[in-house]
């Protein structure tokens, strides 16, 4: 049972958040009621920006940019302080995602449609990281739940979801709410670049009535559903099994339902991430690509529901975003251990140790090795090797265990080796660990080989020359250790890290 409702204790050297910016404040038991507080609008932000890859430099393009560009809104969201990068990702793009769940620009009509109830202020109960390599070839899209249990800056621990609303209630009252909104939106992102390791480069955020208007510019989102769902008591939510097609007030139910659902919040997120990924395959389709109407009505719908940074250029990202295809845009949740409560008895979200989290994030720029070559694998190391110094290694993680790729690269670097970069391997199903390796570097992979006994060396026709892959597989035990087989029994990571999904991927959710 969610205990929202009670009164946050005065602490020593902080002030409480007043009702009506507190994101806890009249929340009935377990977060929601017919009038639900805490709202979800996942699909709206992202397919509001993801809309805008229709832009090209045509001049159709132009012409949809000037549109986009008139109608947007625009706030100071990126801090000058606090938005550090640590956490090693090249020239990639982070973009911050938040769904603004106001009611203040609905009709009593709609209030009553979307079972909305009464404005209950500002809040930001849906927060998704979207990191785009340099080279734009794909997209990974990060949820982070509302109740994650995080430091916010000059704050102390809380619940991510208050982090917006204190750093609203850090300006003066009586400032232009413009002011207020750029205050809550740079704490947010401190708040998430100091969990993360990265520097968030830019930030949008649509509110309630953008996505009830874009989830029907796109014609409905085809979703499928394993058994039928009947939650009309609390979110509205009442759909059949099977493939179906959903918009307006129908969309806004399916991704706010979280009763009746064996994982709650966690499997509410995995609604908002199947939805939007239908609203993704929407957007690329024929349908809206040949068609000029419904791509002015689109760019124009989404533009009018964004409030993005000052230095967002809408047509650059959209031409870096132009080779993201449903297949190559994956979701995940950032990795946690579960439920648990804090000192004030509140329900919360414990998410994984920090090294685990960096490794996190650092892997999903990576690229993945290429594919080893057919020659067959030479089962020892070659005669002549070299210094470790003299030996740059890439490594990546198939082995299935999150964060090992960090944790091999500073044993590499504490055996002397420079290691280049970290990443996932192309699958997580590796069983044995690999050394790959170009012609002529045999000796650079007998120096590694050296400091991985037992792993297995490759020759690969595509490795670069001068650079040694390891491909850490389940056998791994560390640098300087010989590798063996792990037992079956062996005690899983504490971290929930649940497998990507694609926006090319329509079976069916519970």
């Amino acid at each position: 049972m969610d205990h929202d409702e009670h009164a946050r204790p005065q602490e020593p050297g902080r002030r409480t958040l007043p009702p009506h910016l507190d994101p806890r404040a009249g929340q009935p038991a377990d977060g929601a009621t017919g009038g639900g507080r805490r709202l979800v609008w996942t699909g709206r932000v992202t397919a509001g920006l993801l809309s805008l890859a229709l832009l090209v430099t045509s001049g159709w393009g132009w012409y949809l940019g000037q549109v986009a560009e008139a109608t947007v809104t625009r706030t100071d969201a990126i801090p000058t302080a606090g938005n550090d990068q640590t956490v090693t990702t090249g020239a990639a793009m982070n973009l911050l995602l938040v769904g603004n769940d106001s009611r203040a620009a609905l009709t009593d009509d709609q209030l009553a449609e979307l079972k909305a109830g009464e404005d209950a202020g500002t809040n930001t109960d849906t927060m998704i990281l979207v990191h785009v390599p340099a080279d734009g070839s794909k997209a990974s899209f990060v949820s982070f739940p509302r109740d994650s249990y995080v430091q916010i800056p000059g704050h102390g621990w809380d619940k991510l979801n208050a982090a917006y609303a204190y750093g609203r209630q850090d300006v003066p009252e009586d400032a232009a709410e413009e002011e207020k909104s750029a205050a809550g939106s740079q704490l947010l992102v401190q708040t998430l670049s100091q969990l993360t390791g990265l520097r968030i480069d830019h930030y949008a955020e649509v509110d309630l009535l953008g996505f009830f208007e874009l989830s029907s510019v796109v014609g409905g989102v085809d979703v499928n559903l394993c058994e039928p769902v009947d939650d009309r008591e609390w979110s509205g939510a009442f759909f059949p099994a099977g493939p179906q097609t959903i918009s307006g007030a129908d969309a806004l139910k399916f991704v706010r339902q979280r009763h009746h659902l064996a994982g709650g919040d966690f499997d509410r997120i995995v609604r908002q991430q199947v939805f939007l990924a239908g609203v993704l395959r929407k957007i690329l389709s024929d349908e809206v690509l040949r068609d000029l109407g419904k791509q002015q009505d689109l760019v124009q719908a989404a533009s009018q529901a964004l409030t993005i940074d000052a230095d967002l250029d809408l047509m650059e990202l959209a031409q870096q975003m132009q080779s993201v295809t449903a297949g190559n845009i994956d979701f995940q949740t950032v990795p946690n251990v579960g439920t648990d409560r804090d000192e004030r008895d509140l329900s919360i979200i414990r998410l994984a140790d920090t090294a685990t989290l960096r490794s996190f994030f650092a892997d999903l720029s990576a690229d993945p090795p290429p594919p080893a070559a057919a020659a067959a694998p030479v089962s020892e190391a070659p005669a002549s090797t070299a210094a470790p110094a003299d030996v740059s290694v890439e490594v990546f993680n198939g082995s299935g265990t999150a964060g090992l790729a960090a944790k091999a690269a500073t044993g590499l670097t504490q055996a002397g080796f420079p290691v280049a970069g970290t990443g996932n391997a192309d699958a997580m199903t590796y069983d044995a660990t690999e050394i790959r390796f170009a012609a002529g570097d045999d000796a650079l992979a007998a120096a590694l080989a050296a400091a991985v006994p037992g792993a297995v060396t490759v020759p690969a026709d595509d490795a670069t020359a001068g650079t040694v892959q390891l491909v850490l597989g389940a056998d791994f035990n560390g640098v300087g250790q010989a590798v063996t087989a792990r037992p079956t029994t062996a005690a899983p990571s504490t971290a929930e890290v649940a497998p990507p999904r694609t926006a090319a991927d329509q079976s069916c959710i519970n």
